[in-house]
C-alpha cells in the first residue's frame, strides 16, 4: 500500500526537496500554511504528516496542538521540519504531540527511514487499537452473557418453588421487569390457555393473537411485536427495539432459555397434578377394596364361629350312639376338613390385610411427598432477581 504524507510548509523549495527525496517512495499532498494543512489531513487522513514549525499565521506547534485535539486527526504522527536542532524546541515539538522532529536541512535517505518508522509504528498502533476496541467487545458481550446466564439460573431455582401458574407468572415478569419490555405470556397448561400480564389487564385481541398463532413458527414477527412459541407457553413482546440490531439478536437468543425452563416447569406441574389425582384415585379404590375385605372378614369370622358350635354339638351326639350315627359321623368328617379350610383361609385374608394396610400407607406417603413438590415450603425466601450482582 503506498504511503500518504502530507507536507506542510510555506517555503515552496522546501515543497520541492521533499518531492525529490521522496518520489517513487510515497503519495504526497502539499499545503502552503496551517489552515489549509488542517482542513487537508481532515479530507484525505494521511499516513504521515511533515510540519514546518515557523510558518505565517498559525505556528507548527499550534497546528500540532489542533490535530491532536481533533479526534479524526490526533492519531496522525507528525514529524517537525525545522532549522533549529536545540533540545528545547525538540521538547516543545512534543509536548504539542510530534511523534519525531528533523533538523533541515535533511537528506532522503533519513527522511525515508523516519517515515518508514512512523509508517510502521502508526499501523502497529492501528492493529493495536482495533485489538483493543475487539477485546473491549468481546468483554461487553462476555460480560452481558454472564449477566444473562445468571438472571436464567436464578429464575431456574425460583420456578423449583413456583407450585402454580399465579407463583410462576410472577417470577416470569419478575425476569422481564429489568428489559423494560411489555410481555403478554400465555400457559398453554392442561391445553387450556393461562393469559397473563404484569400489570393484570389482558387485551382480548393479543390473547387472540397468541392462540390463533400457537401452532405457528418459533418466532412471528409483525412490525415490532414478536410471539414466541414452545409447547406449553408462548409470549407476545409487544415492543421489540428494531433499531438495535444487537439487542434485538440478543433478545432473540436469550428469550427462548427462560421459555424452555417454563416450558419444561409447566410440564413437570401437570405430570406432578396428574401423579397426585391418579394416586388420589388409587388410593380411595383400595380404601373401597379395604372396607369391603373387612366387612367379608366380620362375615367370614361370624360362619367359623357357627361352623364351630355346630362340629361341637355333632361331635356330642356322635359320642352318644357311635355306632349306629355312621352318616353323622361322615357330616363330622367333612365339617372338620370345611374348618381346616377356612382356618387356612383366614390366615390368607390375614396377611392380604396386612399388604393392603401397607399399601395404604404407602399411598399415603406418596400423596404427601406430591403434596410437598406442589407447594414447597419456604417460599418467601425465594431471591429475586434484584438480588443478583449482574454485570
Amino acid at each position: 500500500m503506498t504511503k500518504l504524507v502530507l507536507a506542510i510548509d510555506d517555503d515552496k523549495y522546501v515543497h520541492h526537496v521533499i518531492e525529490e527525496s521522496l518520489a517513487g517512495f510515497c503519495q504526497l499532498i502539499h499545503a502552503k500554511n496551517g489552515d489549509e494543512g488542517l482542513r487537508q489531513a481532515q479530507k484525505y487522513n494521511p499516513d504521515i504528516i511533515l510540519l514546518d514549525v515557523e510558518m505565517p499565521g498559525k505556528s507548527g506547534y499550534q497546528v500540532c496542538t489542533e490535530l491532536k485535539s481533533n479526534e479524526q486527526t490526533k492519531d496522525i504522527p507528525v514529524m517537525f521540519l525545522s532549522g533549529k536542532s536545540e533540545l528545547p524546541e525538540r521538547v516543545k515539538g512534543y509536548n504539542a504531540g510530534a511523534a519525531d522532529y528533523i533538523v533541515k536541512p535533511f537528506n532522503a535517505e533519513e527522511l525515508m527511514a523516519r517515515i518508514r518508522i512512523l509508517y510502521q509504528y502508526r499501523q502497529h498502533s492501528i492493529k493495536l487499537k482495533n485489538d483493543v476496541e475487539r477485546a473491549q467487545i468481546t468483554a461487553e458481550i462476555a460480560m452481558t452473557d454472564s449477566g444473562d446466564m445468571g438472571r436464567i439460573m436464578r429464575y431456574v431455582g425460583q420456578t423449583y418453588h413456583a407450585h402454580d401458574l399465579q407463583s410462576l407468572s410472577s417470577y416470569f415478569f419478575e425476569f422481564f421487569r429489568p428489559l423494560n419490555l411489555d410481555v403478554v405470556v400465555a400457559f398453554w397448561y392442561q391445553d387450556v390457555g393461562v393469559v397473563c400480564t404484569d400489570d393484570g389487564g389482558v387485551c382480548p385481541l393479543e390473547q387472540e393473537l397468541l392462540e390463533k398463532h400457537r401452532y405457528s413458527n418459533r418466532f412471528v414477527d409483525f412490525s415490532s411485536r414478536t410471539i414466541i412459541n414452545y409447547p406449553k407457553v408462548s409470549i407476545l413482546i409487544k415492543n421489540m427495539p428494531l433499531d438495535d440490531a444487537a439487542l434485538y439478536g440478543r433478545y432473540k437468543d436469550l428469550f427462548p432459555h427462560i421459555l424452555e425452563v417454563t416450558n419444561a416447569k409447566i410440564q413437570d406441574m401437570e405430570v406432578n397434578e396428574k401423579a397426585l389425582a391418579q394416586a388420589h384415585a388409587v388410593g380411595n379404590a383400595f380404601n373401597q377394596l379395604a372396607s369391603q375385605l373387612f366387612v367379608c372378614s366380620e362375615a367370614r369370622e361370624d360362619s367359623v364361629v357357627k361352623l364351630a358350635t355346630q362340629l361341637s354339638e355333632l361331635r356330642a351326639l356322635l359320642q352318644q350312639s357311635p355306632a349306629d350315627n355312621q352318616a353323622l359321623a361322615l357330616q363330622v368328617t367333612q365339617l372338620e376338613q370345611t374348618q381346616l379350610q377356612l382356618a387356612a383361609l383366614n390366615d390368607d385374608l390375614d396377611f392380604i390385610k396386612h399388604q393392603l394396610n401397607h399399601i395404604i400407607d404407602s399411598r399415603s406417603e406418596l400423596i404427601d411427598s406430591l403434596s410437598k413438590i406442589a407447594s414447597p415450603e419456604h417460599t418467601q425466601d425465594v431471591t429475586s432477581q434484584t438480588d443478583i450482582e449482574l454485570f
